[in-house]
């Protein structure tokens, strides 16, 4: 079984490198080497000079990419000498899958078993709340989240939270907000909770997430198989110009965007619900959370075309911005995607803004940094202040949405 400790992936001496490419020289060469190893994980591609790149190697590919920076003239600097030691220390605020849901908190990170199991709880106890399914993943799981709706006729906001199972801090960062609209007495976040019904799937990709606490913890994809390789990286795979820029039709690479648009269960499910729901439901927001970067971004990913409502999805993204950055200083970047973070086709984001003609669609990239040393293994005592941090930002992205007459 591969979720028995001596079967995990291990990193062991892996390094963390970020490199400056200065030249189109440096550009070649990095889109050579990914081409090429198998034992160097970028985390983004190499596009264009001045561009800095992120990028994991293998410790017994060290002293290569060490000859190779030396050679080409690239300034790099390590990031981290061990990215098992942050695994290490991270799993030790992990609590086991076996734990009650009522022992659920935001201190430590928890398994899929627990995540479903204190949602069930919530609708137990509160009248206002109901289990949704959207469907099953690839291994027959439950895609599950919750509505919460305290009054009917209400305008809806739908919340995707691990499309990229690695990114444990974005279903922490869900459930968080989740909590706060159920608990908070802040009038601002009970106005929200009260004049708006809210769409919270906390974990979109279970089988990847589920995989990344079992077996290899910076597993991104989903889980079905393509030949000798397993998993579509479901942001990928969306009817958004799939198979566009900035994805690839290679099943062993990161950014795989499968057989077909939508060729996945679970982005299926996900795209069936909101085209089913968003005009009964009204839902009228659509909010990503992913990690890292510190960005808030919107349409679109594939083009650098703008939106017809672009001025308006810029103030929402600066104001949220604002509020974001006033809770803990936290420096964020707003804009489009495509010139925000890179290129990107099959969204998610940019599918509900396109095809189900969801106007306020919005992806966090909540902390770390861009040259973050823990990529997304951000430890467990940040989960309070990001959720704190962003639940200023969601407010102001319903409040200026609201002023702007998004919700009329």
């Amino acid at each position: 079984m591969s979720d028995q400790p001596e079967n995990r992936a291990r990193y062991d001496h892996y390094r963390l490198y970020r490199v400056q490419l200065e030249t189109d020289q440096h550009v070649q060469v990095f889109q050579d080497l990914e081409a090429k190893s198998d034992s160097c994980t970028f985390y983004g591609h190499a596009r264009q000079p001045g561009q800095q790149l992120t990028i994991m190697v293998a410790a017994n590919k060290v002293a290569d990419f060490e000859d190779l920076l030396v050679r080409f003239l690239v300034k790099g600097r390590v990031l981290e000498y061990n990215v098992q030691s942050r695994i290490d220390a991270e799993a030790k605020n992990v609590k086991p899958a076996t734990v009650a849901a009522s022992e659920f908190d935001w201190n430590h990170y928890f398994h899929l078993e627990t995540i479903y199991a204190w949602m069930d709880e919530l609708a137990s106890k509160h009248f206002f709340i109901t289990v949704i399914s959207l469907g099953d993943s690839y291994e027959g799981r439950p895609i599950k989240g919750v509505k919460l709706s305290r009054q009917s006729g209400n305008k809806a906001i739908f919340v995707e939270g691990g499309i990229h199972a690695r990114e444990w801090i974005s279903p922490a960062t869900a459930t968080f907000i989740l909590n706060q609209l159920i608990t908070s007495t802040d009038p601002r976040i009970v106005e929200l909770s009260t004049n708006y019904d809210w769409f919270f799937f906390p974990t979109v990709n279970p089988d990847g997430y589920k995989f990344s606490f079992e077996s290899d913890r910076l597993w991104r994809k989903n889980r079905k198989p393509y030949g000798i390789c397993r998993g579509v990286d479901l942001n990928r795979n969306f009817a958004s110009n799939w198979g566009g820029i900035g994805s690839s039709d290679d099943p062993c690479s990161y950014d795989f965007s499968g057989s077909g648009a939508c060729s996945e269960p679970e982005a299926r499910a996900l795209g069936d619900f909101i085209r089913n729901n968003a005009e009964k439901e009204r839902i009228r927001t659509y909010i990503a959370l992913h990690s890292y970067s510190q960005l808030l971004m919107f349409p679109f990913g594939h083009t650098p075309e703008k939106v017809a409502n672009y001025e308006h999805l810029q103030t929402i993204t600066d104001k949220a911005i604002a509020a974001l950055t006033a809770v803990h200083g936290t420096p964020f970047q707003g804009g489009s995607k495509h010139e925000t973070i890179y290129p990107s086709s099959g969204g998610s984001i940019d599918w509900a803004y396109q095809e189900a003609k969801i106007p306020v669609s919005l992806t966090f990239e909540l902390r770390g940094p861009p040259d973050s040393t823990d990529m997304f293994i951000l430890p467990a005592g940040q989960i309070t202040p990001v959720g704190e941090e962003t639940m200023a930002a969601f407010v102001a992205i319903v409040e200026e949405a609201k002023r702007l007459g998004y919700y009329d």
